[in-house]
């Protein structure tokens, strides 16, 4: 069916809570599985693949966004929805069961692709659904409103689920929410087929590129820091490049590419892909990194590290629905993600530089201001490419952009993490070595000491019979552990003022228009 210009409000609601279902089951994973992480590396080890469990994810996410944001561009977007919410669902079963981090990794990238494909075509319904700006403009606050609930919740539940019942009962969450969400699609939102079947087959050389590319990537940037995998990075990264260059070369060729060239034509809309780059790779970092630095370097219990991260999603809603009421109306809608940008720029300097002994209160405050940052950031960037975009590219430039998002937040954790497991094992053997303990330091070279008290009683009781100061060595431990992340958060804040200055060569995006650009 195509889209008629007016539906009867009830039939437009149903679509959007089938659609918006889907989304927080993605949604509520992520902000879940950020609080849990610390304790699922306590349980099953393996602090080297910490960053895995979210560039896993990443990287499968990447690859299939675009690949089936096309393919609904093809046929329509409700059979890959479905698809998406049964593959995330079973996926978190996988992830549920999960005896070792490498299994975990594994699943995490299952979900990654069903995470993919929803993004990838889930987000480009909307203006299918709703082609006016300001009426669509209303039904994404409407959705906005709804992720409120979910992430809300989600941290404080991550740090409830874990405490009480293990770090297992998050994926098993996503069983019965999965459930409803793929009968809610099922049931009421409609099957847009295009107007015209797409001319030509999709293309799968290019799926190819692209995923040798960004996986090539990520390879490069977690082996580097490892002297004993040196040759192994450069001759990945040599790969990666080298898929770059043919990616470039053949989308310019063919008929009908994954990435139209045309998209990139436009300085505009590449100046909105390189801000969802940016936004990702902070949003991406504080999101996986901030509960480290809460529960190991500052000593919080998950559910405090909960407490304290809830504001910043939160308020990524919080800033969506004021963003929503006010954008429409301003000459210079433009200026809405400057202030967003400015405000994260504050966030990050002031974690960089509070430290250990910042009150509660204070970090409240700045995941308060972070998380309207991240509010007045998204939406407009989603709005503004759905906008500007030729309707023939609809599918492609909105699962682009959210793949570009999903690429910045990939390199960052990638590289947050070879940076923070680098800096902490180097400052901790410069400690341990200092106070001549250097026989104990393998012990504490694995953050998650930090995170479990039961697991560290045996090296701390061993620190305290050879004669050593335990409780100064744990706590010059945590202090190491603090400065590798707030340099990390340091990066953070680099990236939101390159940001703010990128956005100064955004035009003026006129959001009076009834439809994208044909």
């Amino acid at each position: 069916m195509s889209a008629p210009a007016d539906r009867p409000w009830r039939e437009s609601l149903l679509a959007m809570l089938g659609i918006s279902l889907v989304l927080m089951l993605s949604a509520l994973d992520q902000t879940v599985i950020g609080n849990a992480l610390p304790s699922i590396v306590a349980d099953l080890h393996g602090f080297e693949l910490y960053a895995w469990v979210a560039t896993g994810y990443l990287l499968a996410s990447v690859v299939t966004i675009p690949i089936f944001g096309r393919l609904g561009d093809y046929y329509g977007r409700k059979p890959f929805v479905l698809v998406a919410a049964a593959v995330f669902t079973l996926a978190s079963l996988l992830c549920a069961a999960a005896p070792s981090m490498l299994w975990l990794v594994i699943g995490r990238g299952a979900q990654g692709v069903g995470g993919g494909i929803l993004i990838g075509t889930a987000f480009a319904c909307v203006p299918e659904l709703f082609p006016d700006t300001r009426q669509r403009l209303r039904w994404q606050m409407l959705l906005s409103a709804a992720f409120s609930v979910v992430n809300a919740a989600g941290p404080t539940l991550g740090g409830v689920l874990t405490e009480t019942w293990g770090w297992r009962a998050v994926f098993y969450l996503n069983l019965p929410l999965g459930a409803v969400a793929f009968f809610c699609v099922w049931r009421y939102l409609p099957h847009f087929k295009p107007p015209q079947r797409l001319h030509g087959r999709l293309d799968w050389p290019g799926a190819l590129l692209i995923a040798l590319a960004l996986g090539g990537l990520q390879l490069f940037v977690e082996w580097l820091p490892h002297a004993d995998m040196a040759l192994a990075s450069l001759a990945i990264g040599s790969l990666a490049l080298a898929a770059f260059a043919g990616l470039w070369w053949w989308e310019r060729r063919i008929a009908d590419p994954l990435l139209p060239p045309a998209l990139f034509h436009d300085p505009a809309l590449r100046c909105l892909f390189v801000l969802s780059v940016l936004s990702g790779a902070v949003m991406f970092v504080l999101l996986f990194y901030l509960p480290l630095l809460f529960q190991g370097g500052y000593g919080y219990s998950p559910k405090e590290a909960g407490l304290l991260i809830t504001p910043l999603v939160l308020c990524i809603t919080l800033g969506a629905i004021v963003n929503g009421r006010i954008v429409a109306r301003l000459v210079n809608p433009n200026r809405l993600p400057q202030i967003g940008f400015a405000l994260l720029l504050l966030t990050c300097l002031g974690l960089a530089a509070c430290g250990r002994h910042a009150s509660f209160g204070w970090m409240l405050a700045l995941m308060f201001s972070g998380g309207l940052g991240f509010g007045f950031i998204f939406m407009n960037l989603t709005l503004f490419t759905q906008t500007l975009a030729a309707r023939a590219h609809l599918g492609i430039a909105t699962a682009l952009l959210q793949s570009l998002r999903l690429v910045g937040g990939l390199l960052g954790t990638a590289i947050a993490g070879s940076l923070v497991s680098g800096l902490y094992r180097s400052a901790v053997t410069g400690l341990f070595s200092v106070h001549g303990a250097q026989a104990h330091v393998q012990a504490f070279s694995d953050p998650r000491l930090l995170l479990d008290a039961q697991a560290r009683l045996v090296p701390l009781r061993q620190m305290a019979a050879a004669g050593h100061d335990a409780a100064m060595l744990l706590d010059g431990a945590r202090d190491a552990l603090v400065r590798s992340i707030d340099i990390g958060i340091g990066g953070c804040a680099v990236l939101a003022l390159l940001a703010l200055w990128h956005l100064r060569r955004l035009p003026t995006v006129d959001l009076h228009t009834a439809t994208p650009r044909a």
